[in-house]
């Protein structure tokens, strides 16, 4: 119930169209272990169409390793940035929700309300 309750409090979304439009995806998933530090990949993550980041792995000082391209930036609410200027306008966040405190927080984003 609480769940259906949000759903219909959120305004429907289709993907953006760049994402849409891509005819020939190719696609990678970086995480945020710091595995790719001092690998020089950047510039090969960056020739990927969609680049999936997990969490809130920095990007900023670490682009020579881990490139600067962001497509989407999946993460948990615990792991959202904090302030609108931290959301990268050209890409796609996407919250992952699975706890019942999550939807606690989308609800709060919602109704813009102190959680």
């Amino acid at each position: 119930d609480k769940l259906q309750s949000l759903l219909e409090l959120l305004p429907e979304h289709d993907m953006p169209e760049d994402l849409k439009s891509k005819h020939c995806k190719r696609c990678v998933v970086i995480g945020s272990g710091g595995i790719l530090h001092g690998s020089e990949l950047g510039h090969l993550l960056n020739q990927f169409d969609i680049v999936i980041r997990l969490n809130d792995a920095p990007v900023q000082g670490y682009t020579d390793h881990v490139g600067n391209k962001t497509t989407i930036r999946m993460t948990y609410p615990e792991g959202a940035p904090l302030s609108a200027h931290e959301y990268h306008p050209a890409s796609l966040f996407v919250a992952v929700l699975f706890k019942s405190v999550d939807f606690n927080w989308l609800q709060a984003m919602i109704k813009n309300e102190t959680l």
